[in-house]
């Protein structure tokens, strides 16, 4: 599969009161021309941070990308564009559906004009035309009597009908890769269902490559070719859809899918919840990240980063248990019943 972005070493930081919070800490990765590749872990492990940096969306000077970190779109560097070339990038190449649509969206511009916008600047179309189009692109995305909703602003949609228009905005210009930040929040599970299989539709249309960036393990089973794990800005497994959900290899990507529930175990039983927090990434630990927070924690843990260790050609992990003198651990019992749990595919 031909690779269509590259980020290599990603490092960003925030200057805040408290000293320099290292949110992003040596992130590469890559992605493939229609392929969605999920981002998972818990809020503040820097999934969004990373790919607001593929559009320079940081709040700068506050935010600060270090110098040695790459994200190479299509053989070209983003960080060394100039704004006019940002500027010419966002929407038209890379898209991004926003967290949240309410605020995402303005109040005090009617949804049609908003999406006509963009194809304005980077189309070079009409007024007219673009109206045209934008009323195509909310239909396209399954809002009812478009022509009328066009000319609404976006208090007067519903909670899924403004996610739709984010969608139908962020895939006007036809981009080639769509970031989806959390694109299901806050909505219902039939909602979610719904906003997922547009995007998938959409993505088969249009040749786009997604980036989901999400918490929901379940929207992740369901959608995503492949998966990585982050923690405290790092990331700390890596495989395919199947490869992290049939053969875990990281602890905590182990305490994530014990918090899922299952709908195999006949008995009600508590779910799994994870003790303890993040680290302060303001002085990060010198060892593994999540080693105060790991039942299977040795001296090593806490001294050193722990190498990575190749599963297999498309899977890797960033733990000590993997090394030949660890004690053998074997993947919990919880997640070791066979069957399709999860839905993945």
């Amino acid at each position: 599969m031909q690779k269509i972005l590259e980020v290599k070493n990603l490092r960003v930081s925030f200057h805040t009161y408290s000293g320099e919070v290292q949110a992003v800490r040596g992130v590469s990765f890559y992605l493939n021309r229609g392929e969605t590749l999920a981002i998972v872990g818990e809020s503040g492990c820097g999934k969004t941070v990373t790919s607001k940096s593929i559009m320079k969306l940081l709040p700068f000077p506050i935010a600060e990308i270090k110098e040695g970190s790459e994200i190479i779109f299509e053989g070209k560097n983003i960080l060394e564009m100039t704004k006019k070339q940002i500027k010419s990038l966002r929407g038209s190449e890379i898209s991004m559906i926003f967290q949240d649509s309410m605020t995402s969206l303005n109040p005090t511009m009617k949804v049609g004009k908003q999406i006509a916008e963009s194809l304005i600047i980077h189309k070079k179309m009409s007024r007219k035309e673009a109206f045209e189009e934008a009323v195509k692109m909310l239909d396209l995305v399954g809002i009812p009597n478009p022509e009328k909703r066009a000319r609404q602003y976006p208090h007067e949609y519903s909670g899924g009908m403004r996610q739709r228009a984010m969608i139908a905005m962020a895939l006007a210009c036809g981009p080639k890769i769509l970031i989806a930040d959390e694109p299901t929040t806050a909505l219902d599970v039939t909602l979610q269902a719904q906003i997922m299989e547009l995007i998938g539709e959409l993505q088969k249309k249009l040749d786009t490559a997604v980036i989901l960036v999400t918490h929901d393990l379940g929207v992740v089973a369901e959608v995503a070719d492949r998966v990585q794990v982050m923690y405290a800005g790092k990331i700390i497994e890596r495989g395919t859809t199947e490869e992290i959900f049939y053969n875990p290899q990281h602890p905590y990507t182990w305490a994530l899918l014990q918090s899922v529930p299952r709908l195999d175990i006949e008995n009600k039983t508590e779910l799994y919840s994870l003790k303890g927090t993040p680290p302060d990434l303001v002085n990060p630990p010198d060892g593994c990240p999540f080693a105060a927070r790991c039942e299977y924690c040795m001296e090593i843990c806490k001294e050193a980063m722990p190498e990575v260790t190749h599963v297999s050609s498309t899977q890797e992990v960033l733990c000590w248990l993997k090394h030949p003198l660890a004690p053998k651990v074997d993947i919990p019992e919880a997640l070791r019943v066979g069957g399709n749990l999860y839905g993945a595919k």
